[in-house]
């Protein structure tokens, strides 16, 4: 068996009915280079509380199942080397055996679920890869969010996938898509990927309600909140996307396959854009940060 390990903080939120946001651990130990990664993980818990909720970071140290860091877990996750990158196929084996592992998108909404807590920000979510029509290539995140009952704000798939599978997935599986701000679906790095999003609203507390809605009628899963970049911090779909096709190139010519794609399409694309892609990384995260925040509060507000 098992127990949840919660940090003061998110304990004391948690017991007091105060509005909690779960925030993911690979983005640190996957996503980005250190300083950079512990310096993100930082602003971005200090967004969510200055928007008056309380960051919980998710991760797994030594066989136990973290909700919230201290400042020294934290840090000591961020410089760690072989950190496992868990899923739903490997969360549990991971606490059974000791291990330590960096929580993706969808082992973070399984965490969240289980501690009670309903919204979740992230960076951008996994979806279905190029060419998955041979490979298979579908991220879990995609069966999560039709699963797990958490609303998960996102800047989108990240560009690197095939954003129209990814929506039909999506659309198959039941999973609202909700764009904000703007009736354009979003391409992470861009604020426009071409593609219509299948809904939009712009208000938190509207968001909230959706969510409460779906249980009130007894639909499974969660929602996907795709919130645009900032326009100062966009990085042009017209300057990606050929920088996303170089590095599809050099994952296939290298024979990268199933967990590295992602990691290794990352590393190129900021070697490619001089660091630009990280920056702007950074700044998504922190916007959907600050909005996911107001939707644990507008929850909160619901009753």
């Amino acid at each position: 068996m098992f127990t949840l390990t919660k940090s003061p903080e998110v304990a004391d939120a948690l017991a007091n009915g105060r509005p909690v946001v779960a925030l993911e651990s690979t983005i640190i130990t996957h996503g980005m280079p250190f300083p950079q990664n512990v310096e993100t993980a930082r602003a971005v818990e200090e967004l969510i509380r200055s928007e008056g909720a309380t960051p919980a970071t998710i991760a797994v140290i030594e066989g136990r199942l973290h909700i919230g860091l201290t400042a020294d877990e934290l840090d000591t996750l961020a410089g760690s080397k072989n950190v496992a990158k868990l899923s739903r196929a490997d969360l549990a084996a991971c606490i059974a055996t000791g291990g330590t592992g960096a929580t993706t998108v969808a082992s973070t909404m399984i965490a969240a679920h289980l501690a009670g807590i309903r919204v979740f920000a992230t960076g951008g979510i996994g979806g279905v890869h190029r060419g998955a029509e041979t490979t298979f290539d579908i991220s879990a995140d995609l069966l999560e969010l039709a699963q797990t009952p958490v609303t998960v704000v996102a800047a989108g798939p990240k560009a690197i996938l095939d954003l129209p599978k990814t929506l039909e997935v999506l659309e198959t599986h039941g999973v609202p898509v909700i764009a904000v701000g703007q009736d354009a679906f979003p391409g992470f790095w861009f604020r426009d990927s071409g593609l219509k999003s299948p809904l939009r609203i712009d208000d938190p507390a509207a968001i909230a309600r959706a969510a409460d809605t779906r249980a009130a009628m007894g639909l499974a899963g969660g929602q996907l909140v795709v919130n645009p970049i900032p326009e100062a911090d966009e990085i042009p779909r017209e300057v990606m996307m050929p920088v996303i096709e170089a590095a599809q190139a050099a994952a296939a010519d290298q024979g990268i396959a199933a967990k590295d794609v992602t990691p290794f399409l990352l590393d190129h694309i900021f070697r490619a854009t001089d660091g630009a892609s990280l920056t702007a990384n950074i700044a998504l995260v922190e916007n959907n940060a600050r909005l996911a925040a107001r939707i644990a509060l507008a929850f909160g507000s619901t009753g």
